[in-house]
């Protein structure tokens, strides 16, 4: 998909995918080496996101702790320790008029 979108538009894809049929490529070869460059790209960027991942603590920034401070400053505490509401009442607090 990635593809196809790189040769709608004047792109650097659309580019390079130029330049391999000038050099006498087919448009499937040339469709083909285009796809294996854009799959090249996106490889290195998961590889050079895993390595920054693995400098980094969680959530991707330097010094975070696994520890989570948003359930309050005791360590037992947590959101789901909070009581939940009581049940809706079922009996109507207005009065109906009765049918005559």
């Amino acid at each position: 998909m990635m593809a196809v979108v790189q040769l709608r538009n004047r792109t650097e894809g659309r580019a390079y995918y130029d330049r391999k049929v000038a050099a006498g490529k087919t448009p499937n070869e040339a469709m083909r080496c285009l796809k294996r460059r854009l799959s090249d790209i996106v490889y290195r960027a998961l590889l050079d996101d895993y390595v920054t991942a693995k400098a980094t603590g969680p959530g991707g920034h330097q010094g975070a702790t696994h520890q989570s401070s948003a359930a309050g400053s005791h360590p037992h505490t947590s959101t789901s320790d909070k009581p939940l509401p009581g049940p809706v009442p079922t009996k109507p607090t207005t009065t109906l008029a009765k049918a005559s």
